[in-house]
């Protein structure tokens, strides 16, 4: 061979290698960024080429549904079945917009396009069968869904509801909230429908989930956490006995005292009814008696400071590390800095009704194929004990009084045990806004044990300033919610 053909030769096999490198480089190396790219619509295409899978709840009744297309790309498009009710659960699927929430993170489940589903895909090819999705099992209870749903109405607020034996969550509701099906295509009126809902155009946010993703002042209810570092810490071990709480109780370092709302039975007051009334004094005290340190990680104990995934992920709710003596008595009433989603202080309730063992919450209960056989089980799992034993059966003694003769007297339910805690947040620069209306709680089932916890938290409500907002606005939601639960254990 000649040099000029020897060169040409050398040539074109290291343009052919270099055509098998780039050629792996992007089959093996950039596969999955290439295939998750934002731009690259065949994924769209695919997804929406058979019927997703669905999205389940107690009961057996799918929330979700696919329907045909006239559509030149998508044949499949998403439907919802009571949409804005179901919509902090399911999240969205859009052919323009694509997912999220349980929609986004259990996609390739409901495609079919997850590895644990191979099986099913070879027999579906070889059988000539269309690929089919598999299903999202939730733990959701749709009665007790429909309880929150309903009692938020046309207020701005949120409903968490646990299982405090397992950790399941038995309702998540956010309102307001939108239908997922009217953003779920590609059509005119769909991006009419997403540009409605953008915050910028909607300052109320619907597509807020916030059950999950909203932390709140929590108020008065935080002093259940309060209590609890009380208890564990051995500030006072008799919940009747006298608090050394004097009335007035100047703020530590300060010229202020702490006031109470009203005029109640504080001075020197029991643990139980400190709680009964919501004594400001005997729980600022308390956290300065205790200090920062002491405070938080007992807050963290119930969740704190950590985000939650349920897979769904939820906001971390905050007590802060760094704060001075007043700020802490201050964030021992739930009035400072520390912050709180429904979610975690549904999980403060469940804690105390389950004797003191958190359990972590979850809303998957299982990951179907489309033959019916079970891929995935959750299960039940114990995330910390903020309180032991005994002191959680105290601390469920104080928060029955609250709901016996206390501020949550709305929530009682005839012949069942409640346990409760009101709280009233303040809200705006100098509590310049009205309040938001919060209220936890659990009820007893006839063994003993609590097949329910509950926080609901209502913002902006227009009940007056001295009012307990919480007992008169979000205990009645609660109550429902938890007779619903209790029907279906019967």
């Amino acid at each position: 061979m000649n040099k000029p053909v020897r060169r040409i030769a050398i040539f074109c096999g290291l343009l052919v290698f270099a055509l098998l490198l780039r050629d792996n480089w992007i089959q093996y190396v950039q596969a999955d960024s290439l295939k998750n790219h934002k731009h690259n619509h065949r994924v769209d295409i695919a997804r929406y080429s058979q019927a997703r899978g669905n999205i389940i709840v107690e009961g057996g009744d799918a929330i979700t549904g696919s329907v045909e297309t006239n559509g030149i790309d998508y044949k499949y498009k998403r439907t919802y079945k009571n949409g804005e009710m179901w919509a902090p659960v399911t999240g969205y699927a859009s052919q323009v917009y694509g997912t999220n929430q349980l929609e986004n993170l259990e996609d390739g489940i409901l495609t079919g396009d997850d590895d644990r589903l191979f099986f099913n895909r070879t027999v579906d090819m070889l059988t000539g069968k269309e690929k089919k999705g598999g299903d999202v099992i939730t733990t959701l209870n749709p009665k007790a869904q429909e309880a929150a749903f309903k009692g938020l109405g046309d207020k701005k607020g949120a409903v968490a509801a646990i299982d405090p034996r397992t950790g399941k969550i038995l309702a998540l509701a956010s309102t307001p909230s939108y239908d997922p099906s009217t953003i779920a295509g590609a059509s005119d009126k769909d991006e009419a429908a997403w540009k409605a809902l953008d915050k910028k155009q909607n300052p109320d946010d619907p597509m807020l989930n916030r059950a999950l993703r909203q932390t709140y002042p929590p108020g008065s209810t935080f002093k259940v956490v309060t209590a609890a570092a009380a208890l564990e810490n051995d500030l006072y071990k008799d919940i009747d006995e006298p608090t050394r709480s004097p009335l007035p109780w100047k703020l530590p370092l300060s010229t202020q005292n702490l006031k109470n709302e009203g005029n109640i039975p504080c001075e020197n007051a029991s643990l139980r009814v400190a709680l009964r009334y919501s004594c400001n004094t005997v729980f600022g005290k308390v956290g300065d008696d205790l200090r920062v340190d002491k405070m938080r990680e007992e807050a963290e104990k119930f969740g704190f400071n950590k985000e939650q995934f349920t897979p769904v992920r939820a906001d971390a709710s905050v007590y802060p590390e760094k704060m001075d003596r007043p700020s802490n008595a201050l964030s021992a009433i739930g009035q400072f800095d520390n912050r709180a989603t429904p979610l975690q202080m549904a999980m403060v309730a469940a804690a105390v009704a389950n004797d003191g063992k958190l359990m972590k919450p979850y809303m998957v209960d299982k990951l179907r194929a489309p033959n019916l056989n079970v891929i995935e089980q959750t299960q039940p799992e114990q995330m910390s004990t903020p309180l032991s034993e005994d002191n959680a059966q105290k601390l469920q003694e104080m928060m029955e009084t609250v709901v016996q003769v206390g501020t949550g007297t709305s929530a009682r339910i005839p012949g069942v045990t409640v346990g409760g805690k009101t709280g009233t947040a303040q809200h705006g620069v100098a509590n310049s806004k009205n309040p938001y209306a919060w209220f936890i709680s659990y009820a007893k089932g006839k063994d003993g044990s609590s097949p329910v916890a509950v926080a609901v938290v209502i913002e902006g409500s227009d009940t007056v300033r001295d009012d307990i907002a919480g007992g008169r606005l979000a205990a009645p939601i609660a109550k429902d919610v938890m007779k619903a639960v209790l029907a279906g254990e019967k």
